[in-house]
């Protein structure tokens, strides 16, 4: 199985979608992006401005969603990625998103989030217990959730791996490359 389910909509973060489509494709996974419709994609671009109490938001590149969320089978996929940006914001309210992570969980299957995807995870009710990491203005929600905020750049747990913001990248993909190919670190887990 060499498919990997990327959950994100309009308002995800463009660099963390592109990102994760090109690292997927580059080791050789068949990256498949689940929106609540199949269309093209309106993402955004956060960063952050000299003066601004948080981040700002621009327009990014867009990215076409190769199926709706109605269509997603589980069984298809090794893993599912739940992208950041202000997607999550919504997205965490979809009872499919929630059905489908879910199911991930209950299958024993990777899950992976960065930034504010993390929220789609706490409204599942899968941060209980576990060890987390995500964007700083976001933690309340984990911990609300029942989760163990932990400031590192990228956090295993399980079969749970979560990261920062788009600046994780580097330590993001590595675990989730190790974690795939099966090697993992017991001390992590």
């Amino acid at each position: 199985m060499s498919k990997i389910l990327v959950i994100t909509g309009d308002g995800g973060e463009s660099y963390e979608a592109l990102y994760a489509v090109h690292r997927f494709q580059e080791e050789g996974w068949e990256p498949v992006v689940a929106a609540p419709s199949r269309r093209r994609l309106h993402l955004v671009m956060h960063d952050f401005e000299p003066g601004w109490d948080t981040y700002i938001e621009r327009p990014g590149y867009g990215l076409e969603a190769d199926l709706a969320f109605d269509q997603v089978d589980v069984e298809e996929y090794a893993a599912v990625l739940i992208l950041g940006g202000r997607a999550p914001e919504y997205l965490r309210n979809n009872a499919r998103v929630l059905d489908i992570v879910t199911a991930f969980d209950r299958q024993g299957k990777w899950i992976f989030a960065i930034c504010h995807g993390i929220q789609v995870l706490a409204a599942a009710g899968l941060t209980a217990g576990k060890r987390v990491t995500c964007y700083e203005h976001v933690r309340l929600e984990a911990e609300q959730a029942g989760a163990t905020y932990v400031s590192d750049q990228t956090v295993c747990d399980g079969r749970i791996v979560t990261a920062q913001t788009w600046q994780s990248h580097p330590s993001f993909y590595r675990e989730i490359f190790a974690q795939l190919a099966g090697r993992s670190d017991a001390a992590r887990s």
